[in-house]
């Protein structure tokens, strides 16, 4: 699926650190502003065990992983909405993407600069909200102005929508973002989604923490979450520094034993994609035999057609049926024959909307 995430933030935060920890992509990561002038983009692997699960029990030859698409955006600077720095360029990148992964400093370290000269993690997450938001209110500005003309001719659709813009228009000037606007109706959801506003994509904060903050944080990371707890948004603790070293690791071992010397499961990164994953608010299901077991994505609430054109889109033109194992019956019983047998199979129509874990095979006719 062509959804993405931007890694956003102030310069030198520590984005393109961690970009390259996500994609070992080798981007620039350089102690100085404006370091990421274009953004680069990175095809993300999703961990996923269940996968590595199925493919034990099937005893596949070929085991293909879901991805998620991440951007390292240019950092932006006070002023960016009026085009200083790189704003108008960072802008413009940022309606490209589907979600925001907002990086925000919380360590000291003399030998970084910081392009404020402080730390300040709530204030640099204001810098970055206060900026999208003046964009939106000029976006939206203009559309008042359009919608103004077309009421007065007294068209009852246009000046209901009117009505609607001005009011998505005094929600922003309130310094509300758009992500908690809530329509009322279908008419409202329409409008605003029309508005593709920058405040309303869906953010996770991730924090730059120091090694030793990254399990129970720090008063940086304290203070943010405060500022944040009413927004309804994930915020995950991560060393940019820790990240940086795991990339080091060819041996998946001593990777692991470092992991455990810092007090840690897993590398930063899988915690960063999986929220990003769920932040698209997608799902996962899968198809397994011998040749390949795969793991696709979907969006939330999709159908069966839908997820057999994620496949082949001639799979979606000709969809007949679909025959759906849930993946803790397919670990239960250990074979599809089994599952089967047991009657734990179901046969599903068009109208089947896709379960996260479902392994799927799907009947079709071109």
């Amino acid at each position: 699926m062509a959804l993405k995430s931007g890694i956003v933030g102030l310069p030198n935060v520590g984005k393109s650190t961690l970009f390259n920890a996500l994609t070992s992509a080798g981007a620039l990561a350089a102690n100085y502003p404006f370091a990421t002038k274009e953004p680069n983009v990175g095809i993300v692997t999703v961990p996923d065990e269940r996968l590595e699960v199925l493919s034990d029990i099937v005893k596949t030859q070929k085991t293909v992983p879901t991805t998620v698409e991440i951007v390292d955006i240019a950092g932006l600077i006070k002023g960016a909405s009026q085009g200083e720095g790189l704003g108008n360029q960072f802008l413009a990148n940022i309606r490209e993407v589907d979600a925001i992964l907002h990086v925000i400093r919380c360590f000291e370290d003399e030998n970084v600069v910081h392009v404020d000269g402080s730390i300040d993690p709530v204030r640099d997450k204001e810098i970055i909200d206060t900026e999208l938001l003046l964009k939106d209110i000029e976006l939206v500005e203009k559309r008042v102005e359009k919608f103004k003309k077309n009421a007065k001719s007294g068209n009852k659709d246009d000046v209901r929508a009117l009505e609607i813009v001005q009011k998505i228009y005094q929600h922003l000037l309130d310094e509300k973002p758009g992500r908690s606007f809530e329509p009322e109706n279908e008419e409202e959801e329409t409008i605003f989604k029309e508005m593709m506003l920058l405040t309303s994509k869906p953010t996770l904060y991730i924090l730059n923490v120091d090694e030793n903050s990254v399990i129970n944080g720090n008063k940086y990371t304290e203070i943010l979450r405060e500022a944040v707890k009413d927004e309804n948004s994930e915020v995950i603790n991560i060393s940019a520094a820790i990240e940086a070293d795991l990339v080091e690791f060819d041996d998946e071992e001593e990777k692991q034993m470092f992991l455990e010397e810092m007090g840690l499961t897993e590398p930063g990164v899988n915690r960063v994609i999986k929220a990003s994953y769920k932040l698209l608010n997608l799902l996962t299901f899968f198809t397994a035999g011998v040749k390949e077991t795969r793991a696709w994505t979907v969006r939330k609430g999709a159908k069966a057609p839908e997820a057999a054109g994620q496949i082949h889109s001639d799979f979606e033109k000709g969809f007949i049926r679909a025959e759906v194992i849930k993946y803790d019956d397919y670990v239960a019983l250990k074979s599809e024959a089994a599952v089967k047998e047991a009657g734990k199979m179901s046969v599903e129509g068009k109208s089947y909307v896709v379960q996260d874990g479902d392994v799927m095979h799907f009947r079709f006719n071109v």
